[in-house]
């Protein structure tokens, strides 16, 4: 299994925001957070473009691969095709509500199907050697929060899985949307902490709502009789507010940040974003992720405005980064200036 250091502190799977240009920015911000790929449906790893879909910088690590699928035999083939590859944990996912995973029989539907699950953990334990873990919901639809989730922990854990990640909330795959179901169920974090102190020996993070670190601390203590989980995952709250990670090294781990401040981070960023540019690619497929910094500094609009309108534009370089710092009139800490 997984050792709770290892899952103290991680970012979300989300789609179509942690690539692998967001992490490569997540890891300048934070050497110990455990970074997640999008999801990837087993048929894509199985017949799609591996070198686009799976490549990854090894600056990255520790990285792991999030797999979308419900056959046992396929996902054991896609995790073994991840291990190559390198990552470092291959994650089952069993919490997404969108009409797309529920058409092709996997995401959260399959809290519906524990020992599905328990199959497709035991084929791809059985084909690496690496940890494989699971991120599900509390249950869906009308389902017992209590039952739901002790039937689909209990048998996973039997089949051998290394940690539970488990999102705090319900999935109504009838009546709300993908986006309604991330903020309209409501969040019990007290009900992943009652499967902790059932499952003692096992990893347990939780997911949802988690807006600050000062927060994820807090679930990471004991609250009266229930026990303090073993991690914390972070979604929107990274993603949209990514200076907050700057607070992991320090505040979770006791180790410094690797950047003083966003700043610093930004400099080191730059020659990945100059080398993305001369591979051909839009500064825009990086300086996306770069959108919710600065929040509530004087010149943070101006900042993104920059950002949003220069970065898309035919023949923009890696300097709309640098115009765009100088919508920012005040550097805190004496930062430097991005290196011209």
């Amino acid at each position: 299994m997984l050792s709770p250091e290892d899952i103290r502190f991680s970012v979300a799977p989300m789609m179509d925001w942690t690539d692998r240009h967001c992490r490569f920015f997540h890891r300048l911000l934070s050497r110990r957070a455990r970074l997640y790929t999008e999801m990837v449906t087993t048929g894509a790893v199985l017949h799609g473009d591996r070198r686009r879909l799976l490549g990854f910088s090894p600056q990255e690590q520790p990285v792991a691969l999030q797999l979308g699928g419900s056959d046992p035999e396929d996902l054991a083939r896609a995790a073994r095709i991840g291990e190559e590859h390198g990552y470092v944990e291959i994650n089952l996912n069993c919490g997404c509500p969108s009409d797309r995973v529920q058409n092709g029989r996997f995401g959260a539907c399959l809290m519906r199907e524990p020992q599905l699950v328990a199959e497709c953990v035991a084929a791809m334990k059985s084909a690496v050697s690496i940890p494989v873990t699971v991120k599900c919901r509390l249950g869906v639809d009308d389902q017992d929060t209590e039952e739901a989730l002790d039937a689909l922990a209990d048998a996973v854990v039997v089949a051998g899985c290394d940690a539970l990640f488990v999102h705090a909330r319900k999935a109504w795959l009838q009546g709300l949307s993908p986006k309604e179901n991330r903020d309209i169920p409501p969040l019990d974090h007290a009900r992943v902490r009652r499967l902790k102190a059932r499952l003692p020996t096992v990893p347990i993070a939780i997911n949802g709502g988690i807006a600050s670190i000062a927060e994820a601390q807090v679930l990471l203590a004991a609250d009266g009789e229930l026990p303090g989980l073993d991690g914390v995952m972070l979604g929107r709250a990274a993603y949209h507010n990514p200076g907050l990670l700057l607070e992991v090294d320090p505040r979770l781990f006791g180790e410094r940040a690797p950047a003083g401040d966003l700043f610093e981070a930004l400099e080191r960023l730059m020659p990945y974003l100059e080398s993305l540019v001369l591979a051909g690619h839009s500064p825009h497929a990086l300086t996306r992720h770069l959108l919710g910094l600065f929040h509530g500094q004087p010149g943070a609009r101006g900042f993104r405005r920059h950002l949003s309108t220069e970065a898309v534009k035919a023949g923009a370089g890696a300097e709309v980064l640098r115009e765009a710092l100088g919508h920012l009139r005040r550097r805190p800490g004496g930062a430097r200036e991005i290196a011209a």
